[in-house]
């Protein structure tokens, strides 16, 4: 009898391992189909194998000057949670306009919570136009969108942030071209906004379409153009959240869903990270790539409690550090900079524990709770290199709550574009292999950077690793430079139509190179 069980257990089992293996040899297999959209490194999902001194490597954008300061009545120095978008030859730029008044006795908001507007041909240079909407302390000459009172009916109770967006559903009405979640601290939740114009906004709906959650934080909406449909991301508390009290012991995290209409919100999920890190995210600014809209990006906020220690007595601004912590610790002691994250799903997302944005040299206004507040939103600007390539730019928050003047800055600061993660080896040499793929077009270009005596070297296999003649490393001259766009040539020339349409896999040899992005195209 118990060879007969063991013989039993033997054959499940055996038939066990064969499927697993064939179902992974399957998975190994499966062909990927890019078209000609680009590619990025930011996860390694295009990546099959990488050796020599190959790696991936996290990159950090520069600063550099001061693109708003917010030093209006309306203002002041705690102004925050900044959106903003392209929208034809302009940017618009939101943001939350606010002040704490500090002294020893108390921490007191010195106005409302206010909405404010400014805009940009260049996105370098911002101004704040004078909208006339709202009436603050008398006339109408302030850049307010959005303040709290009775709108359209609507009685809001504006929380402490928004986030503004252009609508890039093709089916969406042209009253509702823009569309925008307004945090609400009474009803209590998001509610959907709209406009025509993207200055003056209507509720959506009479009450706030997503209301569980923490919310004091940044919350976002946009329309997934590849997966057609609209997705949100907001704050909540994990493992401290019940019946919208925060409870003790709760981290700051994100929660997403989807929706077809911006007002019924379904597919509730929790954000879930490659990693066991315990990191609490204060924000989490995801959005699509504009260059790559298959790839959701964040710039969230992390938040650390340090207390006090000799480092934290030697940053800036200490009196008033000490004056926030009189009031409670973490005011004068959390700190905060901010990650990079990326997702090909919108709820698994691959995270670097490094920091993207560091908080940088230390200097007044800098190394403290509110510092390093990303604006959701990328713009593409001119380089100050004549000459050069665009670049992306991303604007922060600095001089947060720091001293009693009313003001507070959005400095802006230049990454090139794509430039987020690159694979990179040192002159001993690296390679990477992708993943097997299939594209559309009969270019292929790259997004690199080398050393004088550095380079690329780009060879295309089959599916299973064979060398393509025409298109092995002995036929191709190595690449060298430093720019987001080279068509890659070989001997016979970069025409690649005959392999359009077919399985294939790129490898990279690299030497004192980084390469950022690849994409095909006609």
């Amino acid at each position: 009898m118990y060879c007969r069980r063991f013989l039993f257990f033997l054959v499940v089992s055996l038939f066990l391992t064969t499927n697993i293996s064939f179902l992974f040899a399957q998975k190994a297999k499966k062909i990927i189909d890019i078209g000609s959209r680009r590619e990025l490194f930011v996860d390694g999902f295009m990546i099959e194998s990488l050796s020599g001194k190959a790696q991936r490597v996290l990159h950090h954008p520069d600063p550099k000057g001061v693109a708003i300061v917010h030093d209006q009545p309306w203002e002041g120095n705690t102004c925050g949670y900044h959106s903003l978008f392209k929208d034809g030859g302009i940017y618009r730029m939101y943001y939350r306009g606010s002040h704490i008044a500090a002294t020893k006795e108390s921490l007191k908001e010195a106005h409302p919570f206010y909405i404010c507007y400014a805009e940009s041909a260049d996105g370098i240079s911002w101004t704040k136009p004078e909208l006339g909407i709202y009436e603050v302390n008398g006339p109408k000459k302030n850049n307010i969108v959005i303040m709290s009172g009775n709108i359209a009916g609507v009685e809001l109770k504006m929380g402490d942030n928004a986030s503004m967006f252009k609508d890039l559903n093709p089916d969406a009405p042209a009253d509702a071209r823009y569309k925008a979640f307004v945090c609400s601290s009474n009803p209590r939740g998001l509610f959907a906004f709209k406009s025509a114009d993207a200055i003056h906004w209507l509720p959506m709906a009479d009450k706030p379409v997503i209301t569980e959650g923490a919310f004091d934080s940044q919350n976002v909406g946009f329309w997934d153009s590849v997966k057609k449909e609209y997705r949100a991301y907001w704050r909540y508390f994990k493992n401290g959240e019940s019946e919208n009290t925060l409870t003790a012991g709760g981290v700051r995290a994100v929660r997403t869903a989807v929706s077809k209409d911006f007002i019924h919100w379904t597919d509730v999920k929790d954000v879930t990270y490659d990693d066991t890190m315990r990191i609490e995210l204060y924000t989490n600014q995801v959005n699509t790539y504009y260059r790559a809209p298959h790839i959701l990006l964040g710039i969230p906020t992390r938040y650390i409690e340090l207390g006090w220690s000799p480092s934290m007595h030697a940053l800036p601004d200490l009196p008033h550090r000490e004056l926030r912590s009189s009031h409670h610790l973490r005011y004068g002691t959390a700190l905060t900079d901010a990650m990079l994250m990326s997702s090909r799903d919108g709820i698994s997302f691959d995270r670097w524990e490094e920091s993207f944005f560091r908080p940088g040299i230390e200097r007044a206004g800098t190394w403290n709770y509110g510092h390093q507040y990303i604006c959701w939103g990328i713009a593409e600007t001119r380089s100050d290199l004549p000459g050069a390539p665009n670049e992306m730019s991303f604007y922060s928050t600095e001089n947060s709550w720091t001293n009693e003047a009313r003001t507070s800055d959005l400095r802006r600061y230049t990454m090139r574009l794509d430039g987020f993660v690159s694979v990179n080896a040192p002159m001993s040499g690296g390679e990477i292999i992708t993943r097997a793929f299939r594209f559309k077009g009969n270019k292929l270009s790259i997004n690199f950077s080398t050393s004088v005596a550095g380079s690329v070297e780009v060879e295309i296999q089959d599916e299973k690793g064979a060398v393509i003649p025409g298109f092995a490393l002995k036929d191709i001259q190595p690449v060298f430079g430093d720019t987001i766009e080279r068509v890659i040539e070989w001997k016979e020339g970069s025409d690649l139509g005959a392999l359009s349409g077919k399985p294939v896999r790129l490898r990279f040899v690299l030497h004192d190179a980084d390469l950022y992005s690849f994409r095909f195209f006609d």
